[in-house]
């Protein structure tokens, strides 16, 4: 077994995060140039030097897990949601189940509370958001982010939503209410059912083919008919029927 092997061995043992599904020569690039920035010789050193330096860890766990988020990301999608997707979904259920899969540091649940907080009393909005990492969701629950984060964001979103804290931007309370932020892995844990939409953007990408078609027929399963997935502008469907999705609109597919 090759060092790197090894590695993945190592984690899955430790985390339940299984890196062979990721697509093995970017992965195994990222974390090269980590073990090479810390002037460590080989995954073998990485690991032995994570398992002394939880901060090593979170950074490691980084790379892993990809995390890259932004407010509002692909305008154009959020605003097909709000004023297309979004009605039929409402007309439907009042109370609409919403899942941020692979939620990051969380811009992704709080855009989608926001968004739905234009058309609905704020006690029935209710957003679960999940992700792998310990690290990110405690960031998305200290709900603080920098400029970066929110240029996508319409202006009277940023106004109505958040107070500015020195360089920082503090999301409003009673939006962050509304976000249960829970730890989940999307290759091996349940997922959750009867869902009115579920929304897992700019992730995909970064698994195998064979991961891929196994996460489709899961969120399938996870939608009431009629539920819609909303994936990310580099992660169109190809034959969604074989998954049980028709198009809705342009990388929003309903259950069938």
């Amino acid at each position: 077994m090759d060092d790197y092997a090894q590695f993945i061995a190592k984690v899955k043992r430790k985390t339940g995060i299984d890196l062979s599904l990721y697509k093995e020569a970017q992965m195994r690039r990222r974390l090269a140039s980590l073990y090479m920035k810390k002037g460590l010789k080989s995954f073998a050193e990485l690991f032995a030097a994570m398992e002394k330096e939880p901060a090593l860890w979170h950074e490691c766990l980084d790379r892993m897990t990809i995390n890259v988020s932004e407010f509002y990301r692909n305008a154009k999608r959020w605003e097909v949601l709000e004023h297309t997707i979004l009605p039929r979904l409402l007309a439907e259920n009042p109370r609409p189940n919403v899942w941020s899969a692979a939620c990051s540091t969380g811009e992704e649940p709080y855009t989608l509370a926001m968004v739905l907080a234009k058309r609905l009393p704020l006690h029935r909005v209710s957003v679960l958001a999940t992700d792998i990492d310990d690290n990110a969701l405690a960031r998305a629950r200290l709900g603080l982010y920098s400029e970066r984060s929110l240029v996508e964001l319409p202006e009277e979103m940023r106004k109505k939503f958040f107070t500015k804290e020195g360089e920082y931007y503090k999301i409003d309370e009673k939006i962050k209410q509304t976000v249960k932020f829970q730890k989940h892995n999307l290759l091996a844990d349940p997922f959750p059912r009867n869902m009115d939409l579920i929304v897992c953007r700019n992730v995909l990408i970064y698994f195998t083919e064979e991961a891929k078609r196994m996460l489709y027929r899961k969120f399938h399963d996870a939608l009431r008919t009629g539920g819609v997935l909303f994936v990310g502008s580099t992660e169109q469907i190809f034959n969604p029927g074989l998954y049980g999705f028709e198009v809705e609109e342009t990388f929003f597919y309903r259950k069938k």
